[in-house]
């Protein structure tokens, strides 16, 4: 066996699970509400299933990995016309792949050398796939812990001259999970100028970039930020993005990655061996997807809808705040993170994530202890009478 894959953590869930063991059960008549995971449940829209019902025929043929020269040129279309920069070339700085999940870890393992005694950089709180990927591939994670200080931003002269030196891989995540936090063009002109430096590859997911709140307010993309900063090339730099979150189709398994031409050539023949491509259907079902926009607008509407109505309730008591973008709030607990969502579900029926459950123990803390992770993902009526229940909790003196 791979001697690496014991030491892997516990995924949150599995934790979330043995928590809630501990719970007594909610009162009669409460019917549970599930705020725990970041699961789209929007409809998925009618014109994206017609699609996968009409594209059935190409099951007959097997997919290229590289993806269909169409879907390449749609998702360069979208690029260009999101971030507004010139569109990237699909033959060499675009390669779809099977959610961005997979390829955030298959990454990592086709850029880390594990003879050199790699470290790959980590934001802190973080999407466990980070710290897997780092492991399996044989390096050593670095966490850098979220701010509340700096906006959950990162104080980037933290990080100690010796691990800049022997990074080779850094990943961000912005628009942030859970903070919701968005990458400054500054972040970026930094973080450029140490990939410069040190050589190191950086993967940006931006998987809840679509997730904001204001039509005239986009996060900040990298690939925009690159070409800002006079670095049209995205050289060492990846992005990764996902029809899951800004579509409604997380079952679709659809995404791409995009980015620093040497990089996507090396991890297409890594993907060669690897063996993951897209299936014709669909690739014509993301095709239409990612060529309508008007579904997206009307999913950031019914976001913004839930935000407007549970912020006023929740806000005052937990210091939610608003997040820059994506779907999460970050809540503040009034004392152990774990106790609370026990102690919650117990009395409400109401299921939430613990701040220290995405976290690790990084210089003395755990950044995301005392607080909660509420996903909105629920219907608008289901997340305001789950912030009315918790909000009764809290004031009863949980």
């Amino acid at each position: 066996m791979n001697p690496h894959l014991s030491a892997l953590h516990p995924y949150p869930f599995e934790q979330l699970r043995a928590l809630m063991a501990q719970a007594g059960s909610p009162p009669t008549g409460l019917a549970p509400i599930n705020m725990s995971i970041g699961e789209p449940k929007h409809p998925t829209p009618e014109f994206i299933a017609q699609a996968l019902r009409d594209a059935t025929g190409g099951l007959s043929a097997y997919p290229p990995t590289k993806g269909a020269p169409a879907l390449r040129a749609a998702i360069a279309d979208w690029i260009a016309a999101r971030h507004d920069i010139a569109r990237p070339d699909p033959e060499t700085q675009i390669l779809p792949v099977q959610g961005s999940r997979e390829a955030l870890f298959s990454f990592a393992q086709a850029v880390i050398d594990p003879s050199a005694g790699a470290f790959v950089v980590c934001p802190n709180p973080f999407y466990q796939i980070y710290e897997g990927a780092a492991l399996l591939a044989g390096a050593q994670p670095y966490y850098i812990n979220s701010d509340p200080k700096l906006g959950f931003g990162y104080d980037w002269d933290a990080v100690p001259a010796d691990v800049w030196r022997d990074t080779q891989l850094l990943y961000m995540c912005s628009p942030g999970n859970p903070a919701g936090n968005v990458l400054t063009l500054d972040d970026w002109r930094t973080l450029f100028a140490l990939s410069d430096e040190h050589g190191f590859a950086i993967a940006a997911d931006e998987c809840y970039s679509e997730i904001y709140f204001h039509e005239d307010s986009k996060p900040l993309g990298a690939m925009q930020a690159a070409v800002r900063l006079g670095r049209p090339d995205f050289r060492n730099l990846i992005c990764f993005s996902s029809l899951s979150k800004r579509s409604n189709v997380p079952g679709m398994r659809s995404g791409f990655v995009a980015g620093d031409a040497a990089l996507i050539g090396q991890f297409l023949l890594y993907r060669t061996y690897h063996g993951n491509a897209m299936s014709n259907v669909m690739t014509q079902a993301s095709i239409a997807a990612w060529r309508d926009e008007a579904h997206v607008v009307e999913n950031r509407r019914m976001y913004l809808e839930k935000f407007e109505a549970v912020v006023p309730i929740l806000g005052p008591l937990m210091d939610t705040g608003w997040p820059e973008a994506s779907f999460y709030l970050w809540a503040r607990t009034p004392g152990s993170d774990t106790d609370f969502v026990r102690d919650l579900y117990g009395a409400t029926g109401i299921t939430t994530l613990p701040g220290s459950f995405l976290a690790r123990e990084a210089h003395g803390i755990n950044p995301g202890a005392g607080r909660v992770r509420l996903a909105l993902v629920a219907s608008k009526n289901h997340c305001i009478e789950a912030a009315e229940r918790i909000a009764e909790f809290l004031r009863k003196g949980g």
